[in-house]
């Protein structure tokens, strides 16, 4: 693309953007989604946290872990459709409203209980309560638009508040608010270890109250349900028993779908371990936060970086050697010494994720025949959804199970955390996985990796 036209390009972007935000109930709804989004993970660091302070024991400290991400996964794939079917029927203002109430008053319930059962009890109805809040949310965009061409822009500018800069001041402002915990005991304003993690969640619960209020006196044009209902959608069993047919017929969805579930399973062994492997580290609920944010820093650069690569290497061929990266990055991250040669090695295990993802869905786009692109985007979607539940649920009991092991080694006593042999081991897994789904997706008679890797 020339010059000039890539100029063209940046001031449409900008227009089309400028354009949206202009709305003023596309705005506010906007602002309410940001707030939503940086409280949804921020509570994922604090939950995680106050599991591991509320149980003593490293066992018990990777189990607690674990059910947190579960707990927080589990509805979804369980309730989504249902929940989705309901939102059609109901006030989509009254369904948000309600919804942000019953978190708010969730969430400030956790440090009044203080017990490890209503956290998980707390999480489950939390999550419920967002699988109605979300498509209620997603249906009310197209509402406030001026012109159908604006819901691309609209649901870009969500998905970066979502994914991008919530992220970052989430984990900003839960790392800022371990750091200040010390501080904060010494003054008198909390009195216990957790009392940051409290901290954290009751500021959620604030949060959403205040969304409530929003969204129930500040955006009437959210009013409204379905016209007609939506097509009924096909459950879970369903959606994943055709995409396997079509999987197992295509070798380049089957390679494909084979380097997906090694990526996303590097990253979720990554999330699931970041709160115990930042105690290996020497670090707290700090370093756990800058972890965290480091694997989704490491994301956006990858995407940024793919149609780059994309230029030197083909994309089936680009796809592979993501993946057997990721793997060799979590492989780094496993044997960190610490906490700064950790946090470049996350960022290279988001970087080499991001690369994976984005040359995914662009094979998908150009290869994958129209009648089938939409299931098969859609069964990939569901299977990132049980991959990352089962790596980041099972990670932690893997770690449970492995436990500290103490190790001497010329003559000195070394400690190895259980985080480092399963990471390992999931390094050495994602690799394998890509260099499977490198030689599957690769039409070329005389295709070799040494060659790709010398064009990278």
């Amino acid at each position: 693309m020339d010059p000039p036209a890539e100029h063209d390009l940046a001031g449409s972007t900008a227009q089309r953007v400028r354009g949206v935000l202009a709305i003023p109930a596309f705005r506010r709804l906007w602002g309410v989604t940001a707030i939503t989004a940086v409280a949804e993970w921020q509570s994922l660091l604090a939950l995680s946290a106050l599991a591991t302070q509320l149980t003593s024991g490293y066992q018990a400290q990777s189990f607690a872990l674990g059910g947190v991400v579960a707990t927080k996964l589990l509805p979804a794939m369980l309730l989504g459709p249902l929940a989705g079917a309901l939102a059609d029927k109901l006030d989509r203002r009254h369904v948000m409203v309600v919804c942000d109430v019953l978190r708010a008053g969730l969430f400030l319930s956790i440090p009044l209980v203080g017990q490890l059962a209503w956290l998980f009890a707390a999480t489950f109805l939390i999550e419920i309560c967002a699988l109605f809040w979300i498509p209620a949310k997603d249906a009310s965009i197209p509402n406030l638009l001026r012109r159908p061409d604006q819901v691309e822009t609209a649901n870009q500018l969500s998905l970066i508040m979502t994914y991008g800069l919530a992220v970052l001041v989430a984990s900003g402002v839960f790392s800022a608010l371990s750091k200040l915990g010390p501080v904060l005991r010494q003054a008198g304003l909390i009195h216990s270890a957790e009392g940051s993690a409290y901290l954290a969640l009751s500021i959620n619960g604030f949060a959403y109250a205040f969304c409530a209020l929003v969204v129930g006196t500040r955006i009437p044009e959210i009013s409204g349900r379905a016209v007609s209902m939506r097509d009924a959608q096909p459950g879970l069993l369903t959606m994943l028993r055709d995409g396997v047919m079509f999987v197992r017929g295509t070798p380049l969805v089957r390679g494909l779908v084979t380097g997906i579930l090694g990526a996303f399973a590097a990253g979720g062994a990554v999330i699931a371990c970041a709160k115990l492997y930042s105690t290996s580290l020497g670090g707290g609920d700090a370093a756990y936060g800058l972890l965290f944010a480091s694997l989704f820093v490491g994301l956006g650069l990858g995407m940024a970086v793919a149609p780059l690569a994309a230029r030197r290497i083909r994309h089936r061929g680009l796809f592979g050697l993501a993946i057997v990266a990721a793997g060799l990055a979590l492989i780094a991250v496993a044997l960190a010494p610490h906490l700064i040669a950790a946090l470049a090695a996350v960022i290279l295990v988001g970087c080499a994720g991001g690369v994976a993802f984005l040359t995914g869905l662009t094979i998908i786009g150009a290869q994958v025949a129209d009648e089938m692109r939409g299931r098969t985007i859609a069964f990939v979607q569901s299977l990132v959804r049980l991959d990352l539940l089962a790596s980041m649920a099972l990670v932690p009991f893997a770690v449970g199970l492995v436990q500290q092991r103490t190790l001497t080694l010329f003559s000195e006593r070394v400690t190895i955390d259980g985080t480092r042999p399963v990471l390992l081991c999931a390094g050495l897994l994602a690799s394998a996985v890509g260099l499977v789904a490198y030689r599957q997706m690769d039409d070329r008679a005389d295709g070799s990796l040494l060659a790709d890797l010398r064009s990278a």
